[in-house]
């Protein structure tokens, strides 16, 4: 594999507004540690249906494998990328409307049959990239030893050495 195709975005990050891309660095954060190419966009589903229809139907062939759709209030944004495009969708809800990201939630959790949609939670933009991870790991191996390799050390942070008295 040469240097441009490892450089090549897997993974396509959208997010609905402008106001909203402090929240996606998590996503982007999480891509990073794992050396996960990306490219991140700002599309609004409501402002930009066409343009947004033709970024799904033009991903795979990209290179894209997989999609972060971030959104608030009515988070259309990962739906229209599920119907136009075969790629993984990963829906992220976000928050900042009167709802608090519920109705984002709702939004994009209520997806019809044939057209998937993962959810994650409310501003989950970190589990957002966790999940995009193991989705491109099934098909990498030295991605999913790197994924093995953090899960163990974030494993290793938590555990605690109870010493007996005496």
């Amino acid at each position: 594999m040469g240097v441009e195709a490892e450089s090549r975005p897997r993974v396509g990050i959208l997010v609905g507004s402008q106001s909203d891309l402090p929240k996606m660095e998590k996503a982007a954060d999480v891509l990073r540690t794992f050396g996960v190419p990306y490219e991140l966009l700002v599309l609004s589903a409501h402002r930009l249906p066409d343009r947004v229809a033709e970024y799904a139907k033009q991903a795979e062939e990209r290179g894209l494998q997989v999609l972060i759709a971030g959104a608030g209030m009515a988070n259309h944004l990962a739906g229209i990328l599920a119907a136009h495009g075969l790629l993984p969708v990963i829906g992220l809800p976000l928050s900042g409307s009167a709802l608090h990201g519920v109705d984002a939630l709702y939004s994009t959790v209520q997806m019809p049959s044939g057209v998937p949609v993962a959810t994650v939670a409310i501003d989950g933009a970190a589990n957002a990239a966790y999940l995009a991870v193991e989705i491109l790991a099934l098909a990498d191996g030295q991605l999913k030893e790197r994924l093995k390799k953090h899960r163990a050390s974030e494993r290793a942070k938590l555990e605690i050495t109870v010493k007996q008295p005496g």
